[in-house]
This record gives structure tokens, sequence and C-alpha cells, in this order.
């Protein structure tokens, strides 16, 4: 049966949801080797998503991450390109070419080799649009505004859409923060996966996306209305949403599965954020010893000259820690950045008195260690 033959038949009607989730999550293990069981059901879960987004509010990225080549992220992306909802792949592209790619029925984008384009700080800095328009196509209604020259008008490029990223090391902070992130790694001796060739292979992947795209469509109006049960709060909230909703369509027992694999995924993500907060709190105060109020560039320079810190390399790719990324990492324990004075000049950075509430609840052993008092250290 040719795949138009697939989408025109109207005999049985689509697998019922679980069973379809089931021969969704079997293909994608079939040709990679996903870190936990809960990935693969994210990785599942995510792509029989990408049908729903008409009934969504917010559109999560999947960010595929690994340390090196060989990981299996690309993979992955060919096998969610098969099913998924009209993919979109490219490794590089220009921001009018993807924000005139959406719509009201937005693609699927698929974007391989991510570090490419915000690896270094320079890269960064040159598609600060491209990750502006990631962050904001994360929930609907959030369009770019461009003024035409031509016509003179204004325009509202739409941004909404899924998108599926593969990275060595991490993307930057906004852009996981808005992800599922899924930590691939090598396979091990005694892993296995089947050969994938997409002539071969790709169009029993396709006969998948089909029916899925026919068991959500015919249930979009369900999504649209679904206020599942969430066991996470906040923007964790919001990015697994879609995915929870489609869990308790299929029923079976995905709804469950569903939400261990939201668990897990946020609190390995949490755990690692969690852990480099605490290692910069306990650096800070290496940093600050005796002084009561320094300058942001001042500390990121001590910072980054600290041996064995990952400041100097905070994904992997060389990108040293900067200002911005320091007020991120703080804000959580409720530190801010001030401006004042030291000496004659103006400048913008933090006091010494801030961290000690912080200090005294995540880094204990660290005061008890200290030699110096801040009551002791004056303006």
């Amino acid at each position: 049966m040719s795949l138009n033959e697939h989408l025109d038949a109207k005999g049985a009607p689509p697998d019922e949801g679980a069973a379809l989730l089931a021969r969704l999550h079997e293909a994608l293990c079939r040709y990679v080797v996903f870190p936990s069981p809960e990935a693969a059901d994210a990785a599942t879960l995510w792509t029989a998503a990408t049908h729903g987004q008409q009934a969504w509010e917010h559109a999560p990225r999947l960010v595929l991450t690994s340390p090196e080549k060989r990981c299996g992220k690309s993979r992955c992306q060919d096998v969610i390109a098969e099913t998924g909802y009209r993919p979109l792949i490219t490794v590089n592209a220009t921001v009018p070419a993807i924000v005139r790619s959406l719509g009201d029925d937005p693609p699927t984008l698929i974007v391989d080799e991510a570090d490419t384009i915000f690896g270094t700080k320079a890269k960064a800095d040159q598609h600060e649009d491209l990750r502006g328009i990631l962050n904001a196509g994360h929930q609907r209604n959030r369009p770019m505004l461009r003024w035409d020259v031509t016509t003179r008008s204004l325009e509202r490029l739409p941004t909404f859409a899924m998108a599926c990223l593969a990275s060595i090391g991490d993307l930057p902070d906004t852009i996981m923060d808005r992800a599922i992130v899924v930590r691939m790694r090598r396979r091990a001796a005694g892993e296995y996966v089947a050969p994938f060739r997409s002539r071969r292979d790709g169009e029993p992947l396709r006969f998948i996306g089909l029916d899925l795209r026919a068991w959500v469509g015919t249930n979009l109006a369900k999504l649209e209305r679904a206020v599942p049960d969430m066991p996470l709060e906040d923007r964790a909230a919001d990015t697994w949403e879609p995915l929870i909703a489609v869990a308790d369509l299929a029923a079976g027992g995905w709804p469950e599965r569903a939400r261990k694999a939201a668990k897990a995924l946020v609190e390995a993500e949490e755990e690692i954020e969690g852990t480099r907060g605490v290692l910069l709190l306990e650096d800070m105060h290496t940093v600050f010893a005796h002084n009561a109020k320094m300058a942001t560039s001042i500390i990121l320079d001590a910072l980054t000259r600290m041996e064995e810190s990952p400041w100097k390399d905070i994904n992997g790719r060389g990108k040293e820690l900067d200002a911005r990324g320091l007020a991120l990492r703080l804000r959580p324990y409720g530190i801010k950045r001030k401006t004042f004075r030291i000496g004659g000049g103006v400048y913008k950075g933090y006091e010494l008195a801030d961290f000690q509430e912080a200090w005294t609840r995540y880094t204990p052993d660290v005061c008890d260690r200290c030699t110096w008092a801040i009551g002791n250290i004056g303006n």
C-alpha cells in the first residue's frame, strides 16, 4: 500500500492511542539507544504531540544533547522527521527563512548541529534573532514585528512551532529552559540498534506518522480543552503539558509513564543546575574574600581564572560565563545585580551582604571554614 492509499483508506480506523504510541516507541528504540526508559517515552510523546500543534498553548522544544559525536542525536532526528508532523529540516537557517516557513499550521522544526549556531559568544551574538525566535515561539501569539519599508506597514510574523534541536554540549539557557532535554550518550558494548536507511525504512515510519496524524487530528478539540493534572509547576509544566495531554488521551499505561518521565527529566536538569548553583555560591565566597562590593567584570575575571572550575567553559564549547549568565544563576537565590560607586566610578555588580543568606542556607560548610566575617568588612 502506498502512502496516499494509506492516508485515503476508509477501512479499519487508526490504532487506538496506546497501541499507536507503542508502535512509535518501538520504532524509535529500534534505531536509537536512549539513556533511560523515561527519555525514550519523552521522545515518543513529543513526536506524537507535534501532530497536535494547533491545540497547544506552548510548543515545547526537544533538545538532544551529548558530550561527544556519535551518540545517536542525528539518528533520533531521522526517525522523528519520518514520524513527526510536517518536518522542516535544517542545519542552519536565517531568521526570515524560518518565520516565513511558519503560519497557522506550522511545521516541526528539526535543527541538527545547533551547537554550530550558538557554539561561541561571537556566533551566539550573530544569531541573537534566531535565539529570540526560538524563545518566543515556545508560546502562542508571540509574533516577530518587522517594518516593511516597501509597503510602509508593520509585519507580524509568526514564531510558534515545535522544534527539535541536536547539539554537542548545552544550548543557551533560555532555550534549555523551554525544552525537554534528553542527554544522549554513546552506545556501550552490547547495545545494538538497527541500521537506518531512509529509502528502505522511511516509508514504514511514515505510515506511523500518518496514523498519528489521523488519531491526533480527530481529537484536536479534546486536546485543546484538556487540563491535565501536572506533576510539575511553572514553565516546566507549560513545556510538558502537550506530552501529558497526549498520554492521557492515549490511556493504557501512558499517563503514568508520561508523568514519571516528566519528573525524572526535569529533576535531572534541576540537579545539574543546582549542583552548579551551589558551586557558584562557593566560588563567589572565595572571590569576594575581603571585598564588600565588586564589579561584575572583576567577578567574572576571577571566576574564569579559577582552576578546575566550569566558568571558563560552561557549555563544553569554550563559552565563558558572562554577565547575563551570572545574573541568571544567582537570581534563584535572591541575589540581584546592583549599581553602586567604588572610588570615583559607577559600576554594576554585587554586594557581599546579599550573599549572606544564600551562603548560610546552601553552603554552610564553606561558611564554617570562613576566616573572615561579613560584619567585619566595611564599605
